[in-house]
């Protein structure tokens, strides 16, 4: 074996670059230092029971650029629960940023690592925001026969650890976000095609309260003892909140070994308008006039019958009767999706279908004859009738009354308290991602942040018609005026208006144009203190703007759960936001955020100059807000509702839940119900 005595890192920035960077970091902030991105790679050569030999390799995106080969003993490491090799390999790459002035982005190892460091891959995505790949190294390249696997074998552990961060960097685009995989028949393959481990059992476990956990593996268990196959069908497999949930589920399912797959169509140019345009027609905040034509109606007919005829009903696919290998329950996102009902009917009339509905429909002008509401609706009602629930956000009025009411059941949309949106990162990372923002505003003049020197308020949303982006705005500028006439001494917060765009949301260049029209023509002395940006998606950056902030507003006029409310909260961030959707049923008025009516800006400004200027109320409501959220709203307590309503209609059982929320039914059915005092989102809100 080669570097038997051992080899050290041994690359060093120059003084110059390191003096510079402490000093603008002293001086700015932690967002004002350019971090260098790097790859690692991490291969292992056990000599017998009581030591390894660990071999890090440090590449750029092209050439290997450092590495090291270190012996550590490990004898009974596992009996006793501890895991070396993870504290080993997070100690020195910590150290390694932190000489270097860099940013790990990923990190390569081979599979038969994960054995036998099984706390690894969690640790390098929580301590440090790595994203681990697993690599077979026969299946990545040409070494496929058993003489190349030999091959790989023969190599030195140095020579495998380059190997390791060479394929890493593979799996990475020209953002450094990893790659989004969409396979065969359409199948969403998180995490990199399963490759990047980020999370293990345990670490869910944590993120939730023992009953949620316990009532989950009940139906856990049912389900694998019964094989019980789920299907989800949504139409993107990224941007928007039904595409994170359903991320975070895959990867809960993968875990558990429970067989559920989620499905996407192959996008069609021109069909995203018409879906946003039905979007914005339910929720009541389309421009006047707006319609779908025949026409238009018979594009998305034909473009799910399409994508069902080509993938999902032919031999093979998830749609094809049980018996044929297909789906035990399937599941219907959105408006986008509802034309699979009928199919699925035709072919397999017994078999559950259960449809999600996760945005806000006027229920009074969907079945209001004349409206454009009402034409929509009716469009959509013809293949949502056949399906065997309805299940809504839990908001009544959300329902239209022609849904019969023993079919409704309620759920509330949910976020994953451990993907790269909301987990915790050290200010290493916020830094690397702070300035990466900073770098994006930079580049087309926009308005900097100069955090923590100038604290800043934020809203993250979309650029959407109904995210209230003006009344934002108005706030903002009158709180401004407020706070000069309060005390013309106190230095104003900026503000950051940013969001994601997404395939299926055609608005979004449209609201940022007139976001930027109202800043220049109407408040222009306010540029400077206005950070309006609609970034690329990059789940940490977001978490680092929310993580960074004073206070987080939501000033939507339609919404359905809008579950960024909770997200701010769960970091401790007090909310203000109109009383719309889903959000009075996270915001507690007064504990953890204000609630207000939408477009009333001058509520809004109050609550702001409250906030900033009142530190000992800033602070009390900090710490409510980061013991308020329900698990219902994690990823686990999802999870739980699903697996729930899966064995129930998998059994043949079914259920008729007469508009009760699916997170008690499920409780009720495994034997552990929700006790006095429990955390738990209000259960009489918008009830007569």
């Amino acid at each position: 074996m080669a570097f038997k005595n051992g080899a050290r890192f041994q690359a060093k920035p120059s003084y110059h670059r390191a003096r510079r960077a402490s000093i603008l970091a002293e001086k700015e902030g932690p967002f004002a230092p350019a971090l260098t991105p790097l790859f690692a790679g991490i291969a292992v050569a056990f000599n017998d029971d009581s030591s390894a030999v660990v071999a890090v390799a440090i590449h750029d995106s092209t050439y290997l650029t450092d590495f090291s080969v270190e012996t550590i003993q490990i004898k009974d490491a596992v009996d006793k629960g501890e895991d070396p090799i993870a504290d080993y390999v997070v100690d020195q790459l910590e150290k390694y940023e932190h000489t270097n002035i860099a940013k790990f982005i990923g990190a390569g190892l081979s599979t038969e690592l994960l054995k036998k460091s099984p706390k690894l891959c969690s640790r390098l995505w929580l301590d440090l925001d790595i994203v681990p790949v697993s690599i077979i190294p026969e299946l990545e390249s040409y070494e496929t026969s058993s003489k190349d696997r030999s091959f790989w074998h023969s190599k030195c552990v140095d020579e495998q650890a380059d190997s390791m961060a060479r394929k890493c960097i593979m799996h990475f685009g020209p953002s450094l976000a990893p790659l989004l995989q969409v396979g065969y028949r359409g199948i969403v393959e998180i995490d990199s095609g399963g490759r990047a481990h980020i999370l293990g059992l345990d670490d869910f476990k944590r993120s939730c309260d023992a009953p949620t956990w316990d009532a989950m593996m009940h139906f856990v268990t049912n389900l694998k003892k019964m094989g019980t196959k789920i299907a989800f069908f949504s139409s993107t497999p990224q941007g928007g909140g039904v595409a994170l949930m359903r991320h975070a589920l895959v990867r809960l399912a993968d875990l558990l070994d429970v067989s559920l797959t989620w499905y996407v169509p192959k996008p069609k140019p021109g069909v995203f308008r018409i879906t946003k345009t039905i979007h914005n027609i339910l929720q009541g905040v389309s421009e006047p006039g707006a319609c779908i034509s025949a026409q238009e109606k018979q594009v998305l007919v034909d473009w799910i019958a399409d994508n069902a005829k080509r993938y999902w009903l032919s031999p093979g696919g998830p749609l094809r009767p049980v018996e044929e290998g297909g789906a035990d329950v399937i599941m219907i996102d959105d408006p986008q999706m509802p034309g699979l009902i009928p199919l699925i009917k035709d072919l397999t009339p017994n078999r559950p279908v259960l449809y999600r509905s996760h945005i806000q429909i006027r229920g009074d002008l969907a079945v209001q004859e004349g409206t454009p509401q009402a034409d929509v609706w009716q469009f959509l009602w013809q293949n949502i009738k056949l399906a065997d629930m309805f299940i809504s956000h839990p908001i009544p009025s959300f329902v239209p009354s022609n849904v019969p009411a023993p079919s409704v059941a309620y759920l509330p949309a949910t976020t994953d308290w451990l993907d790269g949106l909301n987990k915790d990162m050290n200010e290493w990372d916020q830094g690397y991602y702070g300035h990466i923002y900073n770098e994006q505003c930079h580049a087309i003049r926009m308005t900097q942040l100069k955090w923590p020197l100038k604290k800043y308020f934020i809203q993250v949303a979309r650029f959407d018609p109904a995210k209230g982006i003006p009344d934002l705005i108005q706030s903002y500028a009158e709180f401004r005026r407020l706070l000069t006439k309060h005390d013309p001494s106190l230095e104003a917060p900026q503000l950051v208006i940013c969001g994601n765009g997404s395939i299926d949301d055609p608005d979004g260049t449209i609201v940022l144009d007139q976001t930027m029209h109202t800043l220049e023509t109407q408040f222009p002395h306010l540029l400077s203190s206005i950070s309006v940006m609609r970034l690329a998606p990059n789940d940490q950056l977001l978490n680092t703007l929310l993580s960074a902030s004073h206070t987080v507003l939501q000033l939507s006029t339609r919404e359905g759960f809008e579950v960024k409310v909770s997200e701010a909260i769960h970091k401790g961030k007090p909310v203000i936001a109109t009383n719309c959707g889903g959000i009075p049923l996270q915001v507690q008025h007064g504990k953890n955020g204000f609630l207000v009516e939408a477009g009333d800006w001058h509520a809004v400004a109050k609550h702001l100059l409250t906030l900033w200027t009142d530190e000992a109320l800033y602070e009390e409501m900090c710490a409510f807000a980061k013991v308020s959220v329900s698990d219902e709203v994690g990823t686990v307590g999802n999870a739980l509702s699903w697996f729930y309503l899966a064995d129930k209609w998998a059994n043949g059982k079914g259920i008729v839940p007469e508009g009760r929320w699916v997170n008690d039914l499920a409780r009720e059915e495994a034997g552990i119900p929700y006790k006095d005092g429990e955390n738990r989102l209000p259960r009489d809100f918008g009830r007569a």
